[in-house]
């Protein structure tokens, strides 16, 4: 009875997983799952910010609300198409009722049914089972079209493009920020520096260069942090981006100041800090190309795990043998496999005998003899015979699609570690707005005079302060390196199951073994930001 129990209970539960774009931190994970957990009939919502996705759990689960709960946070949910193919058209007027059917679907922006090839192209965030419902409400029968084997996947390509700018934003950010970094921090640190600054542009001359080359990155590949902090702190919902666009800003604005109105400075206050705007923007860009990269190893696993299973199978139907789409394979159909070939499906084999490569399920590099009553793996390769064999587990209900199934429930859970990461992070950034406000405040009321001068002063140096502690942590993440503290766990846990499969005789190089990690974890201990420099102790 303690078995059966929760299986009883699960039945009475939908899951319902989408994916959310534009979450940077792990402030935006919890800003997503309260929003998820407000809509009516939820009962669990967990955000995975490595692999973009959130997995909802609840009974009578409307897609739809949850969407808009998504959207209402300041986040996008990304319109992705969706082939179906359909049975029983017959003219223009079928067309146009199943497009009329499922542009009704909540979620759905577009929707193009061709009569030719009998398949219909859904663009939007509306689920493939309400999609299926509508067509069948309106008199037609239809399923999820298979993919094609050369088909390219959008998914990827987006993130490919994602992480080919964020490596061209570093390259220039880096670029422009050496010569502030040196002109500023090495005049404090070496003090040949200074005198070759001072003996030959000056220092006024310095800092107008540091203004130039500090401008050209916070509006250059800095741009993005402002464009995405800024509304998320007008609708009082600062995440990351909100602390960085803030703290650079007061950084910048600070030494705009100091730059060319000095006058309103108090006195021992004159100083600038266009490397630390500069240095942050780097830096945090830097954790951004880490973390696209992290999340390219994230889909490796299931993409190659996927590449093992056979696009098409010949099954014996009315006496013949016909070549039909693995996805149309029912439980009982007679399969019949050649040489060389991937068996498609589970089941167990009725005529012949052969040799079967199961390297890819149980890690062993012999083949292994297939005869009448053998049980035969989908995803697995044929060596040497041919037989048949009666299909006993399709689809979803393959070995293969279990495996899928688990790789992806590994990579969508959280680790304990990373729950508490996003706790704190979730209120990293309002604290430091609060203390920013409350020093402020409290130099205006009993600070001396020009209180308001030394109040935002101070207020200014908070934030200064604050805003590389957000990616100070670059130099301590062991296995990635990420300078984002929020991002570090969820990337770390998604490398991990980052999983290689291969099969000795068709999954790539020297795969004798089961699976092979993508990577080694790769332990160093960093330095983690910059050190601090008593020669600018006294500047608050």
């Amino acid at each position: 009875m303690n078995i059966h129990a929760p299986q009883a209970a699960s039945t009475e539960l939908g899951k319902v997983v989408i994916d959310v774009e534009g979450m940077t931190c792990a402030s935006c994970v919890g800003r997503v799952e309260r929003a998820l957990q407000s809509v009516p009939g939820v009962r669990t919502a967990a955000v995975n910010l490595a692999t973009e996705r959130a997995e909802i759990i609840g009974p009578a689960l409307d897609r739809a609300a949850l969407v808009k709960a998504i959207e209402d946070a300041g986040y996008d949910v990304p319109t992705r198409p969706v082939d179906l193919a359909i049975e029983g058209m017959t003219c223009a007027s079928c067309v146009a009722r199943v497009e009329r059917a499922l542009k009704a679907v909540p979620g759905v922006t577009a929707a193009s049914v061709n009569l030719a090839t009998e398949r219909a192209t859904v663009t939007g965030t509306a689920d493939l089972a309400a999609l299926i419902g509508a067509i069948a409400d309106a008199g037609y029968e239809a399923r999820a079209a298979a993919a094609s084997a050369d088909s390219a996947d959008p998914s990827a390509e987006k993130k490919a493009a994602e992480e080919a700018l964020l490596r061209r934003d570093v390259t220039i950010a880096a670029a422009l920020t050496l010569p502030v970094a040196v002109l500023e921090m090495g005049a404090h640190l070496v003090t040949w520096i200074h005198m070759a600054v001072v003996n030959t542009i000056g220092m006024q001359n310095s800092w107008y260069l540091q203004f130039a080359l500090t401008t050209a990155v916070l509006l250059g590949p800095g741009l993005r942090f402002y464009r995405k902090g800024f509304p998320a702190l007008a609708r009082l919902a600062p995440d990351m981006n909100s602390l960085v666009a803030v703290g650079t800003s007061a950084a910048y604005g600070y030494s705009l100041v100091a730059t060319f109105a000095p006058a309103v400075l108090p006195e021992g206050t004159l100083n600038v800090y266009y490397e630390a705007a500069a240095v942050i923007v780097t830096l945090i860009l830097l954790g951004r190309l880490l973390e696209a990269r992290a999340k390219g190893r994230t889909s490796e696993a299931i993409k190659r795990l996927v590449g093992l299973q056979a696009k098409t199978a010949r099954v014996l139907r009315n006496g013949e043998v016909v070549e039909v789409p693995v996805a149309e394979v029912r439980p009982g159909d007679v399969v019949e496999v050649r040489p060389g070939e991937r068996v498609p499906v589970d089941g167990e084999v009725t005529e012949g005998t052969s040799w079967i490569d199961e390297s890819m399920i149980s890690g062993e590099p012999l083949p292994v003899e297939k005869t009448p009553g053998s049980p035969v793996t989908g995803g697995t390769v044929n060596q040497t015979g041919a037989f048949s064999f009666r299909a006993t587990a399709v689809g979803e209900a393959t070995m293969l699609a279990q495996i899928i199934r688990m790789v992806e429930a590994a990579q969508g859970g959280k680790l304990p570690i990373q729950a508490l990461v996003d706790r704190v992070t979730m209120w990293f950034v309002p604290v430091v707005m609060a203390l920013a406000a409350l020093t402020f405040a409290v130099w205006l009321i009993f600070g001396p005079d020009p209180a308001l001068t030394f109040g935002l002063v101070n207020a200014v140096a908070v934030l200064i302060i604050a805003c590389p502690c957000a990616g100070r942590e670059g130099g301590r993440v062991r296995q990635d390196r990420n300078p984002d503290r929020g991002q570090a766990a969820p990337d770390r846990h998604g490398a991990g199951t980052g999983l290689r499969p291969r099969s000795r005789s068709g999954g790539g190089r020297g795969g004798r073994g089961q699976v092979r990690a993508s990577h080694r974890p790769r332990h160093r201990r960093g330095g983690g930001g910059r050190r601090p420099d008593p020669s600018r102790s006294h500047r608050f």
